[in-house]
């Protein structure tokens, strides 16, 4: 499988002083027997497991140990210095690492410095584009890359379910990678004469400068939901964290839902010229869209987007529900804004892949004995609720719903989350999504006590406390042939996180599992 090992563009050697120019460095500590600070910089990580030579490693402290702990494993594979704060030198100066140290305040920071650095400022010779919010985004940045294909037959993409670079296709740890990891992304692309490359931009990136240094061509918007309290601590704080993207100093413009509160006051508090997109709402603005519905005929969500012109134009995405009208809108309000022809950019768009974990249809065309499988990323309260009402206009039997939540997150969004279920769906099947270090059983109970508050008596509600798996052929298996079991919180991830571990698995597959070997198929 490949792996940000993977991603190597071709780098020309700088002279450490100069790979580090653009960084405040308080002190050097030059361990005896370590290398001239002349060494050459080759390329640049915060991660011992991707470490080549003549790279340099950026110890970063993290919320349990400091990464110079790791750091015998860089010099080990070549490094040619460290960067690190104080508490780093002091640690790499007492373990005699053989390497020069440069200590910087906040080495997270100027390891987006040194990377732009490094790689060459790739994003200035890239068309960017960048999409944050609380859901959508995962979808929204496919579609862009769609959109992007009206100019540029093979964007990049940074985002939660893979990176593509070319040929290169790698699964994600992360929605944005670290700062030198999208640096590399960025200047193999534009090695590879892609031409453009489109980064999904979560709000913890924004907080931890994984996108330092670039700024996009265009940025976009698509709501804010109660999510990642856990870190922000409040909502302010989280908004905040979103609207740096909308700034000079990672944006050229932006695309700017308002179909919620947070979209309409991010239109006003923008620092970078903005344009306005109303999907699902009848608020006013630049871009909006009439008539959205689903043609059961093609299986696609058609809809007629207005131009500020006030023309219209007709668009069918192969991308089913609502909440992905607004996507979609996103997606070709961005590339008009990017200089692309709207035209151009809605036939491209049109022709988009199917997402990956995003309403996505395990079965496209059922058998008739079966129900309709559809696997979903939904996972906050809102989501969920679109999701479901989304769910219900192809659904001409009952919504089966398999849900969990997360474990060492945000617990606050837990009981809301079960009681929309509880209003939205017919049967419910409780099931395990990353408990992490969590007690699952009590995630679980906190989900069925949110879902008594809407059904006191738990009906058509059950609590699968072997394994993911076991729910989801459980569900399927339960259904008919005109129910749509819906499988939400994990999308396209490719893990289970137990404990520290994570296990592969994936519902998709899953699904397809359980559909093969359903006797109900076979008779």
């Amino acid at each position: 499988m490949t792996s940000v090992r993977d991603i190597r563009p071709l780098v020309e050697p700088l002279p450490l002083p100069q790979a580090l120019a653009g960084v405040d460095v308080l002190e050097w500590v030059d361990a005896p027997g370590a290398p001239a600070r002349g060494a050459k910089v080759s390329g640049v990580t915060v991660s011992t497991l991707d470490v080549d030579p003549g790279w340099l490693f950026v110890a970063i402290p993290g919320l349990t140990q400091h990464g110079i702990r790791f750091a015998h494993r860089a010099a080990q594979e070549g490094a040619a210095a460290i960067l690190t704060d104080p508490v780093g030198a002091r640690d790499a100066a007492e373990e005699g690492l053989g390497l020069p140290v440069a200590v910087v305040g906040d080495p997270r920071a100027a390891s987006a410095a040194v990377a732009a650095t490094v790689y060459g400022h790739p994003a200035r010779r890239l068309r960017t584009m960048a999409v944050t919010g609380t859901n959508g985004k995962t979808t929204t940045s496919y579609l862009m890359r769609a959109a992007l294909g009206a100019a540029h037959e093979d964007a990049a993409l940074c985002g939660t379910v893979e990176t593509r670079v070319g040929d290169l296709r790698i699964l994600s740890d992360h929605t944005t990678g670290e700062a030198p990891v999208v640096e590399r992304i960025l200047a193999l692309a534009g090695q590879k004469g892609l031409g453009a490359a489109v980064v999904e931009t979560s709000a913890h990136a924004l907080s931890l400068n994984r996108v330092d240094g670039i700024v996009f061509d265009v940025a976009a918007f698509t709501n804010l939901q109660h999510d990642h309290l856990d870190y922000y601590h409040d909502m302010e704080h989280y908004f905040a964290a979103k609207r740096s993207l909308f700034t000079p100093a990672h944006s050229r413009q932006g695309v700017i839902c308002v179909d919620d509160e947070w979209g309409r006051r991010l239109a006003r508090e923008a620092e970078v010229p903005v344009t306005t997109v109303s999907a699902l709402t009848d608020e006013p603005a630049q871009w909006t869209v009439r008539d959205a519905h689903v043609d059961a005929d093609t299986s696609r969500t058609v809809f007629t987007l207005v131009s500020p012109d006030g023309a219209g134009h007709a668009v069918a995405t192969p991308v089913l529900g609502d909440v992905n009208v607004q996507n979609a809108a996103l997606a070709i309000v961005s590339a008009v804004r990017l200089g692309l022809d709207v035209d151009a950019v809605i036939a491209a768009v049109e022709r988009a892949e199917q997402v990956p974990g995003r309403m996505e249809k395990v079965n496209p065309v059922p058998d008739p004995r079966q129900p309709l499988v559809v696997v979903d990323y939904a996972h906050t309260p809102e989501g969920l609720e679109w999701t479901l009402a989304s769910t219900r206009e192809f659904t001409r039997g009952r919504i089966v719903l398999v849900f969990g939540t997360d474990g060492d997150r945000d617990p606050t969004k837990r009981e809301p989350l079960a009681a929309i279920a509880a209003r939205r769906a017919d049967d419910l099947w409780v099931t395990d999504e990353n408990p992490r270090t969590e007690d699952a059983a009590s995630i679980r109970a906190q989900l069925l006590h949110g879902i008594a508050s809407v059904r006191p008596d738990l009906a058509r509600v059950t609590e699968v406390a072997t394994c993911r798996r076991d729910a989801v052929r459980r569900a399927i298996l339960a259904a008919g042939p005109r129910d749509t079991v819906l499988i939400t919180g994990k999308g396209a991830e490719w893990y289970q996180d137990i404990d520290g571990i994570k296990h592969a698995y994936n519902d998709v597959p899953v699904s397809r599992e359980v559909l093969g070997q359903d006797p109900r198929a076979r008779v």
